[in-house]
């Protein structure tokens, strides 16, 4: 949409955008608009929004000092625009303007106000005073493409039980994989939500985005996994980060969210073999929420067991560890394959590295076998022979 400047102007960036997406196509239900301040303060005080547990307020307070000035000044019944990236991305009519203190709304949603937390921080840093309130409309193709890809992924299969599962993959691992099979085994469909930050840590969302299609095109059955972009805004962070999920795997039309018992959100109700509070605020969301245990590799058992079904001691283990996965990758080692599948650690290094290797074909032919025939090889097909070599087992 293209700017027209007969409006006045309030300037959000791709975080905001995103969220008001989110709740406008129904996606965070039953919460569908931006809340004045008398539902805000209920919200925050109750916790809950029309009987569904939601843990904090839907508002909208951009920061900046042009944005406040024309925040306070806004009439009920005025039309402003919505400007993203100096793009009109919609409209909003003015209903309520209230002020908001943002320490406190960075405290409902990460429950600390510890401004050296990096979500606390960054939300601190676009997060204004004034908020405003009314009905809007956005333009943001992302999520309607991913609600028309599904809904008609599901309408192909005639899927009886479909299951989301939250991933980040940062680095897809053998972890993620079983955990994947395991949902995949019991469901006619499975959802990778895979997590789209708005910051840049870790692996670009494009690099795991590619290792994980790559996985489900290459090793699952076809049409029984989608993968959705997940818009990981400020919406579902902090301690509460267990129940938006929970609407959002609804909304998309899941039955049933499957969560690792160690989980950031859920390890708030976890305790002593028993979920607690976290399954009594989800029964009025209507979605039934699976725990699994953390996936090891046993050097006894010789394969992946999850902790409460081995007998062997943590000595014997091999974690699934994401971060240090992560840390040998960007450094460029390759990662054991009993870690990461050699298809997936040479599609993030090729894309890590690109052309690291000089006279790349030249050493491919030397060192690798092949039928004679002279051909380009790419960066990734280098990875996988030579993560091959790493395999031989006749010479130690």
């Amino acid at each position: 949409m293209t700017s027209i400047r007969k409006n006045r102007s309030i300037y959000i960036d791709t975080e905001a955008l995103s969220s008001l997406a989110l709740v406008k196509a129904g996606l965070i239900s039953p919460v569908d608009g931006l809340m004045d301040a008398k539902t805000s303060e209920e919200v925050n005080r109750t916790k809950y929004y029309k009987g569904v547990p939601f843990p904090f307020s839907f508002v909208l307070a951009p920061k900046g000092r042009r944005n406040e000035e024309v925040i306070q000044s806004l009439k009920k019944g005025e039309l402003v625009d919505l400007i993203c990236e100096k793009e009109k991305v919609g409209e909003l009519v003015v209903d309520e303007v209230f002020e908001i203190d943002p320490l406190e709304r960075v405290h409902n949603i990460y429950g600390m106000i510890d401004t050296t937390h990096p979500g606390v921080k960054n939300t601190l840093s676009r997060l204004g005073s004034y908020a405003v309130s009314g009905k809007y409309h956005v333009v943001y193709p992302p999520i309607d493409k991913s609600i028309l890809m599904l809904k008609d992924l599901l309408k192909r299969n005639d899927a009886k039980k479909v299951t989301g599962l939250m991933l980040t993959a940062n680095p897809l691992n053998r972890s993620h994989e079983r955990v994947i099979r395991d949902t995949l085994s019991r469901s006619d469909l499975v959802v990778l939500f895979l997590r789209k930050p708005f910051t840049k840590e870790g692996l670009s969302y494009e690099i795991r985005h590619n290792a994980l299609k790559l996985y489900v095109d290459s090793f699952l059955p076809a049409n029984k996994v989608a993968i959705v972009p997940f818009e990981n805004t400020y919406v579902f962070a902090g301690y509460n980060e267990l129940i938006l999920d929970a609407l959002l795997v609804k909304n998309y039309g899941c039955d049933e969210l499957v969560v690792g018992t160690n989980h950031g959100g859920l390890g708030l109700y976890y305790d002593h073999n028993e979920i607690h509070t976290i399954f009594n605020q989800c029964e009025n969301i209507g979605l039934k929420i699976t725990t699994i245990d953390e996936y090891v590799y046993c050097e006894v058992c010789k394969t992946l067991v999850s902790n409460s079904t081995c007998p062997h001691g943590r000595h014997h283990h091999i974690h699934y560890n994401s971060n240090s996965i992560l840390k040998l990758i960007q450094s460029g080692l390759i990662p054991p394959t009993i870690l990461v599948r050699k298809e997936i650690s040479a599609s993030i290094l090729a894309s890590l590295f690109p052309n690291r290797v000089e006279n790349i074909q030249e050493i491919y032919y030397s060192l690798m076998p092949s039928s004679g025939l002279l051909e380009d090889h790419s960066d990734e097909e280098f990875y996988i022979k030579l993560i091959e070599l790493y395999q031989t087992t006749s010479l130690k």
